[in-house]
């Protein structure tokens, strides 16, 4: 048995609402600058009612819920409210279309979903393809009726206690890979468990932090690093509903935030805003980062905001973090850290085989299915018996390890374009161009962003006897793909290179972007 034991979700909450029953544990910034928040005592109530209501509805143990809500304390209660029955929260991405919708509706079997006012028209137009839907809530809304999940809340219902296990799945998080629709990535009570153990540890966060994210609440790195390591802690989490550069640092001072966490658009965004005598104003002491900045922004970054990042890297099929720079110890930028402290990682060749220090391999992690990594796919057996093999995570992405055993990224095998955080599936965006009716060919790569880190490139060749205009392609883009994975340049090109074998040569297009300054 390890440190989790055979604890649940259902577990931590009870335990922490037991020991800190008054304590504030999460507090809520909305767009509209409103300020509410929750003692742990107060927060189990809502879930434990939020449990009866979902139940009362039908919902049991297994059965899959969409939750499209932006980062709010709805989707808090809604996410710890269902793991708590044993059911299974689907989170989805806000930016998501129609048929991006569709394809998370009906790959997870969903039952049910919970949603705001502004997502209701995609959520509805999307569950008229899925027949399994037939729960539908409305969160935050301004009128009351049955349909609403804060009426939901206010009946009261005694949520039943179903038998938990914590191998059982609490959670289906869609990652894009290098296949042309997203997976569902199998997450269980485990690992959600040692997420918060593990993230807590690695920052030496106690009951005294606060814990600040404007990253959203449907990401993993939300709800790992700022989220679940505040609530094993006995810490509390503040949530910005949404990021602006223009009031960030402002927003962390009121909150009184002690760690952070970032990404390199927002380190950017931060860099370009006009410097104040209050920019060091704060008490920040951690900030976890990840995806690179230069070594410029970094330490202009650094040295305005007196705020040092620890970088680290993760992924979804980990449960987040698997390497990060050591709180206490030389942090060797820009080496994404060292392994964490239950983390086993390996470089290793195309056959397998441990490269020596200094060569670059694949990373490779160690664990155990349905603990300390993913439980799998679902739906999808081999997928996860090509990504985990004898207990080893194959990630797709290269480092190298130095001698002292720090790592350091070096690039992805998978085709991943990172995009302010997001990732992008280039064959997902390829597999949307060659929906329109004139594109007769379609590839993708990333290209260097100055803000947002990549960018999306697309090369289309036009079908035989058509045409097709950049306007064209940016216009079907938008109608069916989710905005920041719509490419931001295009390129229509009469043919685009081959390999012997006719397979369309990637690399040619990236050399010929590096040649005109497009990609770094």
């Amino acid at each position: 048995m390890d440190l989790v034991g055979n604890r649940t979700l259902r577990d931590l909450l009870t335990e922490r609402a037991q020991r800190h029953p008054d304590k504030v544990c999460l507090v809520h910034e909305a767009k509209t600058g409103e300020v509410r928040e929750f003692t742990y005592s107060g927060l189990l109530a809502d879930v434990r009612s939020a449990a009866g209501g979902f139940a009362h509805l039908g919902v049991g143990p297994g059965d899959k819920v969409v939750l499209h809500l932006a980062s709010s304390p709805e989707f808090v209660i809604a996410w710890f409210g269902l793991t708590w029955l044993g059911a299974v929260a689907v989170p989805s991405n806000t930016a998501n279309t129609v048929p991006e919708m569709q394809h998370v509706l009906t790959l997870s079997d969903a039952v049910g979903y919970v949603t705001s006012p502004e997502y209701a028209p995609v959520l509805a137009a999307a569950a008229e393809t899925a027949p399994d839907v037939r729960m539908r809530l409305l969160a935050r809304a301004e009128d009351s009726g049955d349909s609403t999940f804060e009426d939901l809340l206010a009946a009261g219902h005694e949520p039943p206690l179903h038998p938990l296990d914590n191998e059982d799945v609490a959670q289906l998080l869609f990652t894009s890979g290098t296949t042309s629709r997203p997976k569902a990535v199998m997450l269980t009570h485990a690992n959600c468990l040692h997420a918060g153990e593990r993230e807590s540890r690695m920052q030496a966060i106690d009951e005294t932090d606060r814990l600040l994210t404007a990253l959203p609440t449907f990401h993993v790195n939300a709800q790992t690093v700022s989220l679940l390591s505040a609530f094993t802690a006995g810490a509390t989490v503040v949530l910005l509903e949404e990021y602006r550069a223009t009031k960030f640092i402002a927003q962390v001072r009121a909150h009184r935030a002690t760690a952070l966490s970032l990404v390199g658009t927002q380190v950017r965004t931060l860099l370009l805003q006009p410097p104040h005598d209050q920019d060091q104003d704060h008490r920040v002491r951690r900030c976890l980062f990840a995806l690179n900045v230069l070594d410029s922004e970094k330490d202009a970054f650094e040295k305005r905001y007196g705020i040092e990042l620890m970088n680290g890297y993760g992924l979804s099929e980990a449960m987040t973090i698997v390497s990060v720079a050591p709180v206490f110890g030389d942090r060797r930028w820009p080496s994404i850290g060292l392994p964490a402290n239950d983390r086993t990682v390996r470089l290793v060749d195309a056959d397998g085989a441990d490269v020596p220090t200094g060569t670059v391999g694949e990373l490779i992690v160690g664990g155990v299915a349905g603990r300390t990594l993913m439980k799998g796919y679902y739906k999808d057996p081999e997928a996860t018996a090509a990504t985990v093999r004898d207990g080893w995570l194959y990630t797709g992405d290269n480092a190298y390890v130095d001698e002292a055993g720090y790592l350091y990224f070096f690039d992805r095998l998978k085709d991943v374009i990172k995009r302010a955080g997001e990732n992008i599936s280039a064959t997902e965006v390829e597999s949307a161009l060659l929906e329109h009716p004139d594109i007769a060919e379609a590839a993708v790569i990333g290209i260097s962003d100055p803000i947002r880190d990549e960018a999306v490139k697309a090369y289309v060749v036009a079908r035989e006897g058509s045409t097709v205009t950049v306007e064209d392609v940016i216009a079907h883009c938008r109608a069916c793909l989710a905005p920041f994975k719509v490419p931001t340049t295009v390129e229509v090109r009469d043919g685009l290179p081959r390999t012997s074998i006719g397979k369309i040569e990637k690399k040619t297009l990236r050399a010929e972007a590096r040649a005109t300054g497009e990609l770094q």
